[in-house]
């Protein structure tokens, strides 16, 4: 198996932040894995492209970087079955599969990252989400040494949540994605900026239109370093939200199929007088106030306390604690992000 010692970070993490890894692991078939956990240490984190990854202090811990590609095609009647090794491109997977006219990804067309990443935080966007394709993942269990078929039930998903990111975190490694798309395509126009586009849009024509909103709100990792939506949107009750509205007015709000409501964390941090702050080299983004953008700090820890702040803004004027979308990594592995213990009622 590859490996490499002492290696530099800064290309590993779109918020090009300084960390030293102590040892690099780049399995890339099964017998890698299984020499893996004879040699894995207690603290460790699995690395994607470290396009959702904060890293915080001078040293990482030892680091899993999967290498494992391909994508294969088969398809029934009604569906086309789609089977993805983890270390492809998810955006060029959105892009491989419209051009071959399988449909169904073109809502979730730029987000960063590998595809397993993926099913771990169940990527989502414009009223798309992976749960609504994904219908297994092949897991490496790190306890067995045996590969498992996990189905899409017992992935667990949520809103940005999968059974990855608890009860089998850091057990295992997803080596494989399998996605199923229906041949009866119907295009998901629901959300602002896409709701204008005609009911006999193209499957082509959705995706460029997905790609405009985006670069036009998100900054390009490459000149201005940061991790797309650092905070998720958070989730509130019906009655907590009716409050919300009856004091603030009206507020971007998207209704859930259990009755909660979905707010745009963008909007709070908007409001709450943050967007084009900035403080220590970092700060948020002028035109997308989701995400924060490292200006010039070598420093995770600076991001860090910007985040801790915005947290605390939002909670003032909003009774709402905002929780990162972003992995926070320490030497000692990935660690809960909290600034304190409040809790608010009515969110989630």
């Amino acid at each position: 198996m590859k490996y490499s010692k002492q290696v530099s970070l800064q290309t590993h993490n779109s918020f090009s932040v300084h960390s030293l890894c102590p040892v690099m692991f780049f399995p890339e078939n099964e017998e890698d894995l299984c020499q893996l956990t004879k040699v894995l240490p207690k603290s460790f984190y699995i690395l994607g492209e470290g396009s959702n990854t904060l890293f915080v202090g001078g040293e990482s811990p030892v680091i899993i970087k999967p290498n494992f590609r391909g994508i294969k095609i088969t398809e029934t009647l009604e569906n086309y079955i789609v089977q993805v090794g983890c270390s492809e491109n998810w955006h060029q997977l959105v892009c491989f599969c419209i051009e071959r006219g399988i449909n169904g990804l073109e809502n979730l067309a730029l987000i960063p990252g590998s595809v397993g990443a993926a099913p771990v935080q169940n990527i989502g966007a414009y009223g798309v989400e992976l749960a609504d394709f994904c219908t297994s993942v092949k897991w490496f269990d790190f306890a067995t040494d045996k590969l498992q078929l996990i189905n899409a039930e017992e992935c667990k998903f949520a809103y940005r949540e999968s059974i990855f990111k608890h009860s089998l975190k850091n057990t295992g490694i997803i080596t494989e994605v399998e996605l199923t798309f229906s041949k009866s395509w119907q295009p998901i126009l629901t959300y602002p900026g896409l709701n204008k586009l005609p009911a006999n849009v193209s499957t082509q024509e959705v995706m460029q239109k997905v790609i405009g909103l985006r670069t036009s709100k998100l900054p390009d990792p490459e000149h201005k370093p940061n991790a797309g939506s650092f905070f998720k949107n958070p989730v509130v009750d019906l009655n907590f939200f009716k409050l919300l509205s009856d004091k603030f007015g009206e507020m971007p709000h998207y209704p859930q199929k259990n009755g909660n409501i979905k707010l745009a964390a963008g909007w709070l941090i908007d409001q709450a007088g943050l967007k084009g702050i900035r403080q220590g080299g970092v700060g948020v983004h002028d035109k997308q106030a989701l995400v924060l953008v490292n200006f010039e700090s070598k420093k995770g820890q600076d991001i860090v306390n910007l985040a801790a702040y915005v947290q605390q803004k939002v909670f003032e004027k909003f009774n709402i604690k905002l929780r990162p979308e972003v992995r926070i990594v320490l030497s000692e592995g990935e660690v809960n992000f909290q600034t304190n213990d409040l809790i608010t009622s009515g969110c989630s």
